[in-house]
């Protein structure tokens, strides 16, 4: 294993989060797991959005990968995308690793079912590392989304939060 194969593979195993560039769309941070040399990933209703990134069978995409600790960028890798065929032994296998990390599922006692039947399962494997990193920032504006935040705090909140204090 050379060096650069090293690093990709400790700092994708690390990594909660991969950032995912597709042949189409923005970058996207997708959480994935590193099973037998490569990112698996799963998208779908449900779960993360992986449409419109191009991510289809035989694709190219760049994956870069964040430090777990302070955030920053460790290192960006091409990968050579494929979509597992569902109920596969690499499916199988893959499932069964991202299951473990799946947090919050709302179904998880039928998340294998969803995931055949709705979600794709792909895996990322690194075809090598690209250069240098980036000098600027990347920053990017959020893509468009219908969550909404919750209304402003009630201006009697903080009052009536002392009040019950006081009383204990």
């Amino acid at each position: 294993m050379t060096m650069t194969q090293a690093l990709i593979e400790e700092a994708t195993k690390k990594s909660g989060l991969i950032w995912v560039q597709g042949p189409s769309g923005p970058s996207r941070a997708l959480w994935h797991v590193w099973h037998e040399g490569a990112a698996y990933l799963v998208g779908g209703p449900g779960e993360q959005p992986v449409d419109g990134l191009g991510l289809d069978d035989g694709a190219t995409a760049t994956v870069t990968v964040r430090s777990k600790d302070k955030g920053g960028r460790i290192v960006s890798w091409t990968a050579s995308v494929g979509e597992l065929a569902p109920r596969g032994e690499e499916w199988t296998a893959a499932v069964a690793e991202l299951k473990g990390k799946r947090l919050n599922a709302p179904d998880a006692e039928r998340l294998e079912e969803r995931w055949a039947t709705t979600c794709r399962v792909l895996r990322l494997a690194p075809t090598g590392a690209s250069g240098d990193l980036p000098d600027g920032s990347l920053a990017a504006t959020p893509l468009p989304t219908p969550a909404t935040t919750r209304h402003p705090m009630p201006a009697a909140l903080p009052r009536l939060l002392r009040r019950g204090r006081k009383k204990r």
